[in-house]
């Protein structure tokens, strides 16, 4: 007798407007199954496990759960088919202890029993090794901790079908390694899991099957033992891609911006940085590592003018004048004092670009005081959204088109070629990658190393070690605020720099350019 799906998708259609975000798809998920859902930026995989956890409905198509045609309306009537999706920007309320969040929502006679909740939670970690405290408040748990409630609320639902989107995005490796354990023991119990990540080498080691979405159409569902993540980039790309990044030595690095005791503090008066020095060379990529929250946006912010300072010094060094001291300028006067600095910050749509602008309209924020009289000069903004669609491969109807419509991809590519453009002797990124298909992410890390060629110094924030360890030279470790550790990319390993993110192990440092 052929065994039932866990669940079956058959034909599967959703558009938005003209544009068809999934189109007749079919896919299937066992029980006792990893499957891993890949595809690039805009291939429909999470508007995808959307429908499968209520929040779309599918225009067309039929979902089975355990061999029985479902109508799923809503999250709750997908934990009521045993359904529940972890999303990568956790739905917790920070002053609810781990318990009342887990028990947020459910039916009941309006008073919690902490302790009855306490003990199912505490059972539920047992089972699965997560180590979870019921009584501990959002607000004092490390990102990893938020993830585990996340996970917990769910399987306290009755979820026996898991949907993680981008689950190790802000994980120190320690912290996914544990995630893994946690997963293949949930798969050993029974439960199905989808796992939707970019990260290959992740899917290599966990996954059973992977699912290729490409331009919202599914390809084919492969085995993990019988692929490789070149195989499975080709899948979803239609075409070979090279996945080699290349990191030439730097050449003739010289000291570009020298940062000396940063102490920065948020409206509360809380420290964000503590103490911060070390030197960015130019000719050289500087990676900065550290779990979600210890400081890397507020470095970025500090020295491209947008978060004050309370203590230190940034000098910047231009080629044959003294240095600038960069403290307590605005950005237009950091950039009047000659200091050619670019910064591709975190928020892309929020600090980046203008949504509703186009490409055209957001290359002019970078040019338009070069405008004379009233009129403002729209050539050469034109000429350059131009030039980045096509070196960039940037898809959109016209450089005219709203970028906020745009995928989150083609989003990063408009910003990045903008700032590049500008010819920068600093190029600051913070995220710059983030939620990228593997594809759009090797055309950004090329970018950075040709400008890194030119005698950019390049900081380059990320959360990927293994890409951290790929593309830079040297990379700065914060934990908490504070500099644990300088380490040269090229001999350290993903081991060590996951200790010094949390400060276990801190001081291990080299003396490269410092």
């Amino acid at each position: 007798m052929e065994s039932v799906h866990a669940i079956e998708l058959r034909h599967i259609t959703k558009r938005f407007g003209k544009v068809v975000a999934n189109d007749s798809i079919d896919l299937t998920l066992d029980r006792g199954e990893i499957l891993s859902l890949l595809g690039e930026n805009g291939s429909g995989k999470t508007t995808l496990m959307n429908m499968l956890s209520g929040i779309y409905f599918p225009d067309e198509g039929e979902i089975l759960v355990g061999g029985k045609p479902v109508s799923i309306r809503s999250p709750k009537d997908a934990f009521d088919h045993g359904i529940g999706m972890i999303h990568q920007h956790f739905k917790l309320v920070n002053v609810f202890t781990a318990a009342e969040n887990i028990a947020l929502g459910l039916p009941g006679s309006g008073r919690l029993d902490r302790k009855a909740i306490a003990a199912k939670v505490r059972e539920i970690s047992d089972r699965y090794g997560f180590g979870i405290d019921p009584n501990k408040k959002v607000y004092d748990m490390s990102v990893s901790e938020k993830q585990t409630v996340e996970i917990v609320k769910v399987l306290y639902r009755g979820a026996d079908i898991l949907i993680l989107d981008e689950p190790t995005a802000v994980l120190t490796p320690q912290e996914t390694d544990r995630l893994f354990r946690i997963l293949r023991t949930m798969r050993e119990d029974g439960k199905a899991i989808v796992i939707i990540t970019h990260k290959l080498h992740e899917v290599m080691a966990l996954s059973d099957k992977v699912a290729v979405l490409r331009k919202g159409k599914y390809i084919g569902t492969v085995k993990t033992s019988e692929t490789s993540p070149q195989a499975l980039t080709d899948m979803m790309v239609g075409h070979s891609v090279t996945l080699n990044i290349d990191r030439p030595l730097p050449v003739d690095p010289t000291p570009r911006l020298e940062v000396q005791g940063l102490t920065c503090l948020d409206a509360e008066g809380v420290k964000k940085l503590d103490g911060v020095s070390f030197t960015a060379m130019g000719g050289e990529i500087l990676g900065i590592a550290g779990i979600a929250g210890s400081g890397q946006r507020e470095l970025l912010e500090a020295i491209a003018g947008l978060y004050p300072v309370a203590e230190g010094s940034i000098l910047y060094s231009p080629d044959g004048k003294p240095p600038v001291n960069l403290v307590g300028k605005p950005p237009m006067e950091i950039k009047k004092a000659g200091v050619a600095m670019a910064f591709v910050p975190e928020d892309r749509l929020g600090m980046g670009l203008v949504g509703g602008m186009g490409m055209t309209g957001n290359m002019m924020l970078r040019s338009w005081r070069k405008g004379k009289g009233v009129f403002v000069n729209r050539k050469d903004p034109n000429a350059l959204a131009l030039e980045v669609k096509e070196r960039l491969e940037v898809v959109t109807p016209s450089v005219e088109f709203p970028v906020r419509r745009l995928s989150g991809g083609n989003v990063q590519k408009v910003l990045v070629g903008r700032e590049i453009a500008s010819s920068p002797t600093v190029l600051m990124s913070a995220y710059a990658v983030r939620g990228l298909d593997i594809n759009t992410s090797y055309t950004i890390y090329n970018l950075m190393t040709e400008q890194k060629m030119k005698g950019v110094a390049v900081i380059y924030v990320g959360e990927d070690l293994d890409v951290l360890l790929e593309l830079c030279d040297r990379i700065l470790v914060l934990c908490g605020g504070q500099v644990s550790g300088v380490v040269d990319a090229r001999s350290v390993t993903k081991e060590e720099v996951g200790l010094l993110m949390t400060r276990v192990g801190g001081g291990k440092e080299d003396a490269i350019h410092e």
